[in-house]
């Protein structure tokens, strides 16, 4: 296939990129850099044609669209405080960027677009929605989880009135090489493995026994790859593990000291994805355990060297507005 991503030099999409190229396809990538890093696909770099552009930037992406099978949408901004403090940043590349990458496919007569989506979508679900189908109720939290929602929900309307063949993949917490390493407060992944390399106590939200749906990140570019090359269309599909694992059990395989900070408004206790409806539809499962992935990581540590590293002090600072809009 003759594919594009957009996004790929970032944590996830650089994982595609190199999923793509194993199988044989020809391979876009269309990246700002903003969150991306050069370095995540440096060693494909003669594989690849690499655009750096905006993707609000229409007329710069539009022409690299022609003569493309498929479309891979993961450009976006992510993380939950920086979406409260800049909302408009968010919606800008998260609703209008979408937005703009559909109209250079739709242009292009693109066979497939593939949409990278949030499970962040589902809020708080009610205890009944565990573990937690595509029918949930919708109850973003946050600008991050509404704007990803809204770029969905783009996607599925010009899938509908454009006659486009598009998928939405609902993400639960993936994880794994690469995972960003910005100054931004984020997933826990990347805040444990520095404070681990500078050893600094993990900071553990709350007690520690909320569990998480991670997932490795081989097995969603895995659940990319199956769904374009499927030919099911205006679908959602939540990708996770279904076997949810607990911050304590993170803390204990990566093995060190630990120190409690405030439970934060608006997260959940719990994700657990409901997988029943990729495993019928689409045949597919995830491969790689809990504690292999975490061995993985273990293996690749050097990689968060130069990432920031977050004490209880200087997290409650980033956090504070977190916890001044959604203290209610």
């Amino acid at each position: 296939m003759k594919t594009l991503v957009t996004g790929g030099a970032g944590f996830i999409g650089s994982h595609l990129v190199d999923r793509l190229l194993d199988d044989g396809h020809d391979v876009t990538v269309i990246d700002n850099l903003s969150t991306g890093r050069i370095d995540n696909i440096a060693h494909r770099k003669k594989e690849i044609k690499l655009v750096e552009a905006d993707i609000n930037d229409h007329n710069a992406i539009a022409p690299h669209f022609n003569g493309k099978d498929v479309v891979f949408h993961l450009a976006a901004l992510a993380d939950i405080v920086p979406s409260i403090v800049n909302p408009r940043a968010y919606y800008t590349t998260n609703v209008l960027g979408t937005m703009s990458v559909l109209e250079a496919a739709r242009a292009a007569k693109v066979k497939k677009f593939v949409y990278t989506a949030s499970s962040s979508c589902y809020g708080i679900p009610a205890e009944g929605f565990y573990p937690t189908p595509e029918t949930a109720p919708i109850n973003p939290e946050y600008p991050y989880a509404l704007t990803k929602y809204l770029g969905e929900e783009t996607v599925f309307h010009w899938g509908k009135v454009y006659d486009m063949p598009v998928v939405s993949l609902r993400l639960f917490n993936v994880f794994g090489p690469r995972s960003r390493t910005s100054g931004t407060y984020g997933a826990v992944f990347g805040v444990f493995l520095a404070q681990k390399l500078k050893g600094k106590p993990f900071t553990v939200v709350g007690d520690g026994s909320q569990v998480r749906d991670f997932i490795y990140v081989t097995d969603v570019a895995d659940a990319f790859v199956t769904a374009a090359l499927s030919g099911v269309s205006g679908e959602v599909f939540n990708v996770g593990t279904g076997k949810p694992q607990s911050v304590n059990k993170l803390v204990s395989l990566l093995d060190g000291e630990k120190v409690h900070i405030p439970k934060r408004p608006g997260e959940p206790d719990k994700t657990w994805a409901d997988i029943k409806k990729i495993s019928v539809k689409l045949s597919w499962r995830p491969k790689v355990s809990f504690e292999e992935g975490v061995g993985k990581v273990l293996d690749n540590i050097d990689y968060w060297k130069d990432a920031p590293v977050w004490t209880p002090e200087n997290i409650g600072e980033a956090t504070k507005d977190w916890f001044r809009y959604l203290s209610k």
